[in-house]
């Protein structure tokens, strides 16, 4: 383990379901903020923002738009990663949900191109920049606070949880821009990003009464609190920074293309499917990853990090090309379930994962910094993969992206096999054994 737990800690705080919940309610509402963006990217941003431009060159411009956030993230995080390791995890948590609240309205009221130019395409671009900065901000802070409230135990289980968040987000975002496709004209993207007004509210009431990380607190009145966290997990620690980046790149950019390209693809393609349908495939794989999500935290609870993560890498390998030919045949049923399979097991079952591992390969002190670096810098790669996939589709046809996909997956399945196991029979027979002092000395006391 990066570090070893105490006694104090190895059952949980008193409010660990609490902290997970309203930890993943933030993950909810910044991930309908930020996803949203590539809902509308995909399907409207090209017209809206971009005009006179024949519909391949037009996505390929909006995607480079949604990169742009992708590439503000891990600066965002670097941001987040030095304060939540200097001054706590919860001022992250509420700053991140208010700045992403912020832009996301602004986005809803931007003017268009033929409103106002280029100054449209620019104004989106800079707003796009604060999304990512602040959602650059939200993961590490989100779960490493459900992480170090969560008992040892359980951590997969909890921290899945809060990565549950993610797939409500994506489900909300999705059923939004499926209600608001009746209403035309420029609505059908602009209310989505409105109502966001109305869950960042909630969710910064929520986060306000969440309490601060005891492992943080501990750390704070032991005066370990690291003086400068990113320099020392880089050079302390940078080998699990590189590891992690590559397990989280398989995840995030291999969404990027099952997901946010393809919504793009099954518009540009001849097969008769259209939005609505597209939306309904993608919220339909969302409603059943908000399960699989937490199960597969879970499972990692029980069988180990590394073999989950092992499992997920393989069947990302072996699905790149059957996903295309599932999409080529134009089938309603055929399509809603690749988008499933991508989404459920393919990307659930890392991100189910991710935070635990990632959190407990790093120390402490220097747990949000090296987490969050990692996290975020992968985000560049999958932030300019929907790009990349357009431009190999335009070369190469649908087999480009396919074989992409499926080259992130070998990627993943090779960090995997190098990167330690951080839950196996050794760390559960230290974790049993401090259980059992601990709950030894609860009944002393009684």
């Amino acid at each position: 383990m990066a570090s070893s737990p105490s006694r104090a800690s190895v059952n949980g705080s008193p409010e660990k379901f609490r902290v997970a919940v309203g930890c993943g309610v933030g993950a909810t509402i910044e991930t309908y903020d930020f996803i949203g963006f590539g809902t509308a990217a995909a399907l409207y941003f090209g017209d809206a923002f971009f005009p006179g431009s024949d519909p391949l060159s037009a996505s390929l411009m909006s995607f480079a738009t949604l990169g742009v956030g992708f590439a503000a993230r891990p600066l965002g995080g670097i941001i987040a990663g030095h304060l939540g390791d200097r001054i706590g995890r919860k001022p992250v948590l509420v700053a991140s949900l208010l700045l992403m609240g912020v832009a996301t309205v602004l986005i809803g009221c931007l003017p268009t191109y033929q409103q106002a130019g280029i100054w449209a395409p620019v104004l989106l671009v800079a707003v796009r920049i604060v999304q990512g900065l602040a959602f650059g901000a939200e993961w590490g802070g989100a779960i490493l606070m459900t992480f170090e409230h969560a008992p040892w135990r359980k951590r997969g289980l909890y921290t899945g949880i809060t990565q549950a968040g993610f797939p409500v987000g994506l489900l909300l975002a999705n059923l939004a821009f499926l209600l608001s496709a009746g209403l035309g004209g420029t609505l059908t993207w602009r209310v989505p990003f409105l109502l966001s007004a109305v869950l960042i509210v909630v969710g910064i009431l929520i986060r306000l009464k969440i309490d601060e990380s005891p492992e943080f607190e501990e750390l704070k009145e032991s005066g370990e609190v690291a003086r400068n966290p990113i320099l020392e997990v880089l050079r302390d620690d940078w080998r699990n920074v590189l590891r992690t980046f590559c397990l989280r790149v398989v995840e995030t950019a291999g969404y990027a293309v099952s997901v946010t390209f393809m919504l793009s693809y099954l518009e540009l393609d001849t097969s008769p499917t259209s939005g609505s349908l597209s939306l309904l495939a993608l919220t339909t794989a969302a409603g059943i990853g908000i399960l699989a999500t937490t199960l597969w935290g879970h499972f990692s609870d029980v069988f180990g990090r590394r073999p989950i993560y092992l499992l997920g890498c393989v069947a990302a390998v072996a699905w790149g090309v059957p996903m295309f030919l599932m999409a080529n045949t134009g089938s309603a049923v055929l399509i809603v379930l690749a988008f499933v399979i991508s989404y459920a097991i393919c990307q659930n079952s890392l991100a189910g994962v991710q935070g635990a591992w990632f959190s407990e390969l790093f120390e402490t002190k220097t747990r949000t910094a090296g987490a969050s670096l990692a996290y975020q810098i992968s985000a560049v790669v999958s932030g300019f993969t929907p790009m990349i996939a357009t431009a190999l589709y335009a070369q190469a046809g649908w087999l480009g992206p396919a074989l992409l996909f499926s080259g992130y997956g070998v990627l993943g399945l090779v960090a995997a096999v190098l990167t330690r196991e951080t839950w196996g029979p050794a760390q559960k027979a230290e974790v049993a054994a401090l259980e059992r002092a601990a709950n030894g000395k609860e009944e002393a006391v009684v």
